[in-house]
């Protein structure tokens, strides 16, 4: 009989992937829900972002409203992103995106603590509006239900959801929380399904 092997702990660290804070790392807290994009799967995403924004990063505006780490949002303004806002609500998780954005001289990005719905409805009543939003939840909370609605108003005409989810998205017939968007990008690492989406034109 095998012996039951553990669940790979959390890595303690990810890294930048490019930009001109390629390679740096990035502390991993051990804190519930705090599950960082991995490192091969943000290498996926930023490659598809790369192309369908044809490398031109120069005066996007991006949004993180499940922050953690801060890896998706630092990642784009390592590349060049105008402004990224990093929401978090976990107090420690703030207090180490403060650091790295000390660490990196990141003027650029503003980290916001907060509850990511409450900070979506705010930021949409502002009329601030986002050419890429990222949406990496707690999963089984139905966190993508609530905020994807939102989306729509938060981002530019042409503007992209990145989104990680626990099923995959791209089922047919779509929920109506998906009616918005379309899937133009989508994959699987383990058990992660992880999505670009569209809004429909």
């Amino acid at each position: 009989m095998r012996a039951k092997t553990k669940p790979a702990a959390a890595p303690r660290q990810v890294r930048i992937i490019g930009g001109q804070w390629k390679r740096t790392p990035l502390a991993v807290l051990d804190a519930e829900g705090l599950r960082p994009t991995p490192d091969r799967v943000r290498e996926t995403v930023f490659n598809w972002l790369n192309y369908l924004l044809d490398g031109a990063w120069e005066g996007r505006r991006c949004l993180d409203l499940f922050a953690g780490t801060g890896a998706l949002g630092f990642e784009a303004a390592s590349r060049g992103a105008a402004e990224v806002v990093l929401v978090e609500d976990h107090a420690p998780a703030v207090r180490q995106l403060e650091a790295t954005k000390a660490k990196l001289r990141a003027d650029h990005v503003r980290i916001q603590r907060g509850d990511a719905l409450a900070a979506a409805q705010s930021l949409a009543a502002r009329g601030e509006r986002f050419d890429l939003v990222f949406l990496d939840p707690p999963y089984h909370r139905d966190w993508l239900v609530k905020i994807l609605p939102l989306c729509e108003r938060l981002t530019t005409p042409s503007g992209l959801v990145y989104a990680e989810a626990e099923t995959p998205l791209e089922n047919e017939p779509a929920p109506a929380w998906l009616a918005g968007w379309q899937v133009v990008r989508a994959d699987k690492a383990g058990m992660v399904f992880y999505h670009l989406l569209r809004r429909n034109s």
